[in-house]
Formats: C-alpha cells, sequence, structure tokens
C-alpha cells in the first residue's frame, strides 16, 4: 500500500476513528486502526467492540493495499506535523512496518495484520431515514446532560430514541434520565421513522455522533434495529450496538397537574444560581427559590463556609412558595434553553417541576427538588 494524502484531510479522519478506541485494552488489535485504501479514497475503521466508526478520506493511491497500525500514535504523529504537509503513508507488506513521511519526517510504525481485525456483523435495519444534522444535533444535545453514569441502572445510560405521540401527532423523540432530572425532546418525524424501534443509544455512542452534526449543512442518514444503530454522513460511517434493556416509562414521572407558573429570563437565572452556589459546601449543592409575586429570591446557606442570597425579578402571581434544588441540575438545565425565557411549572416543594423553553413544548425538563 502506498498513498498521499494532506494533513487536514487525514488529521480529520484519523481522530475520528481514534476517539472510540479504548486506551485501556487487553486485546492488541483493537488498538489500531485500519487503513483500507483503493481507487481514490482510503478508509480508516477503529471499533472498541461495541462501536464501530468508518472514516473515508480523499487520497492519491499509488499502490492499494490495506493494514493496521497503532490509532493513538498515528493521530499523535499527523497531528504534530506542520499545516499544509503532504503524508505519505506507505506498508509493503511484508516488513510488518509502516511508513509515514512527510517533508523532512521519517516515522515507522509496528503493525498487525488485516485478518485479525474485527468487523461488526452487519444488521438487518428494520428502520431506515434522514435526517439534516442540527435536528438530530437538537435531539441529542439537549437531552444528554441527564444521562445516568449509574452502571447499576445500565438501561438509563443512554438516550432512548423512540416514536412517540405528541399534541401535533408523531414525533421522533429522545428521553434521558438519571432519576433525578430528565429531558424529553422532541423533533418532527422524519419519512421512514415511522417503524422504529425504540432503542437506547449509549453514552459513548451520543458523544461520538457529535463530530458527524458539526455541519449544518449535511444530512445524516440513520438506520436502526433491534441491536444495532447506524449513523452515516458521505464520509463517515458510526455503527453501534444499542443497550439491552428497557426503558423505563418516563410518562409516569412527568408532572401533569402544575399549576404554578414562574417565568424568568434564563441566562440570568443560570448566573443567578451560579454565584450563589459559589458558598454551598460541594456534596449537598442546595439551592433555596423563594417565590413571592413577581419576585425570586436565591439563598443559599453553608454554615460551615457562609451564605448567599440574590432577588431576581420574575413574572409570578400564584402564592408564596420555597422549593430546593441541586445547584448542578439546575444549571444544567437551564444552559439548555435557547430562548430567552425558561417557564418554570411547580406544584408544591415536595414534588417534581417541569420546565420548559417559553411555550414550546417540545422540549420538556424534569428536575426532582431537595430538601433545604
Amino acid at each position: 500500500m502506498k498513498i498521499s494524502v494532506e494533513r487536514a484531510t487525514l488529521l480529520k479522519a484519523v481522530g475520528q476513528a481514534q476517539s472510540v478506541v479504548e486506551r485501556r485494552n487487553t486485546i492488541p488489535i483493537l488498538a489500531n486502526v485500519l487503513i483500507e485504501a483503493e481507487g481514490d479514497t482510503v478508509s480508516f475503521r477503529a471499533t472498541d467492540l461495541d462501536i464501530e466508526v468508518v472514516d473515508k478520506a480523499a487520497a492519491m493511491v499509488e499502490r492499494a493495499g490495506a493494514t493496521t497500525v497503532n490509532a493513538v500514535t498515528l493521530h499523535e504523529i499527523v497531528r504534530k506535523l506542520p499545516d499544509g504537509a503532504m503524508v505519505q503513508l506507505t506498508d509493503d507488506g511484508t516488513s510488518g512496518r509502516l511508513t509515514v513521511e512527510a517533508g523532512r519526517s521519517n516515522f515507522s510504525l509496528a503493525t498487525l495484520p488485516k485478518e485479525d481485525f474485527p468487523v461488526m456483523a452487519s444488521s438487518e435495519y428494520t428502520a431506515n431515514f434522514s435526517a439534516k444534522a442540527p435536528v438530530l444535533r437538537r435531539l441529542f444535545d439537549k437531552s444528554k446532560f441527564a444521562i445516568s453514569t449509574e452502571e447499576t441502572r445500565y438501561y438509563l445510560n443512554g438516550v432512548y430514541m423512540h416514536v412517540s405521540e405528541a399534541e401535533g401527532g408523531k414525533v421522533l423523540r429522545c428521553v434521558a434520565t438519571d432519576g433525578h432530572r430528565l429531558a424529553r425532546i422532541d423533533a418532527e418525524l422524519p419519512a421512514g421513522a415511522e417503524d422504529l424501534p425504540g432503542v437506547i443509544v449509549p453514552r459513548k455512542t451520543v458523544g461520538e455522533l457529535r463530530k458527524l452534526l458539526e455541519d449544518d449543512e449535511t444530512v445524516v442518514a440513520v438506520s436502526v434495529s433491534e441491536t444495532k444503530v447506524r449513523f452515516a454522513t458521505p464520509d463517515i460511517t458510526l455503527t453501534s450496538k444499542v443497550i439491552d434493556g428497557t426503558f423505563p416509562d418516563y410518562t409516569r414521572v412527568i408532572p401533569q397537574g402544575n399549576t404554578k407558573k414562574m417565568e424568568v429570563d434564563a441566562s440570568e437565572f443560570a448566573q443567578a444560581v451560579d454565584r450563589v452556589a459559589t458558598v454551598s459546601s460541594e456534596r449537598s449543592r442546595a439551592v433555596k427559590l423563594s417565590l413571592s409575586e413577581d419576585k425570586l429570591t436565591l439563598s443559599v446557606n453553608a454554615p460551615d463556609a457562609g451564605a448567599a442570597e440574590e432577588e431576581l425579578v420574575v413574572a409570578y402571581g400564584d402564592e408564596p412558595l420555597e422549593i430546593g434544588f441541586n445547584a448542578k441540575y439546575l444549571l444544567e438545565i437551564a444552559s439548555q434553553v435557547d430562548r430567552e425565557n425558561a417557564v418554570f411549572m411547580f406544584n408544591s416543594s415536595g414534588d417534581p417541576t417541569l420546565m420548559r423553553e417559553g411555550n414550546d413544548t417540545s422540549a420538556v425538563y424534569v428536575v426532582m427538588p431537595m430538601r433545604v
């Protein structure tokens, strides 16, 4: 194999591949990226046996072929090469070495046989649809903060993507929860997604997927089966196993009868929470919200560190209410708001609180209160 690739192109392709590779693994081949050159493209394939990513790049292929080399090492080398350099990758197949040349730099890297590289078994996808990158980005970006990190409740370690009913008809919905807070985000149902089986997309996959969704013009082809999900752009294909478990009935958690409505400027609210939380003891991080007519008082009382208080002007016309929340949860939810106003719907100091952006019901957040 002998190919020449422009450094920026190579860096992007190898970067995507190497981020999938697990740093600590016991199977040497899994630390490698499979490089396959044919025609005028080169593809880089990496896997951790749960996720597989294939990244294609344009290249001048003098001699077609394939080999595998350590993904992290190759990425580090390409990253440190000068901008605009032409990088030549040569593998003669007999020496067990891949030569990386650029300008006056020359590296020789150990390779492993391409036959040893595991290829993810293909799946029969039951639903295939296309969606614009910004649509998928919104669905996953706004829900991923609520993914649980508790390994014991593994079925919460991802985003539940499924078809659901909303006021205007069927929607493509993503939900994540860790038991303390919940995010439910809806988008218009794309054509072809009607038969989508509900799948839990793992946290690592959600993180890797973000890299495919940077460009607003990109159209992503999504394929889903009971066991796998695949996201493909013209250059990158990301295939992942889904979490084998049943996502709980989240609709029971979303409060329906919350009538006490507070409207507040989202960024002002987030900044105020952040300021008063400065003095709170790290462990509890509890912030108390005291509501009276058109006024919100945020306060933190940490006996060992001090106390803080801040007032905000809000739109609120119900009876006075005091309720406490984990500051981190409030900040994460407030930072999801793209519009100016965040609307909080309360019931009592012991019940879950609902939050949405203005009158938009396509993004709904629930947060559990704390005793303060």
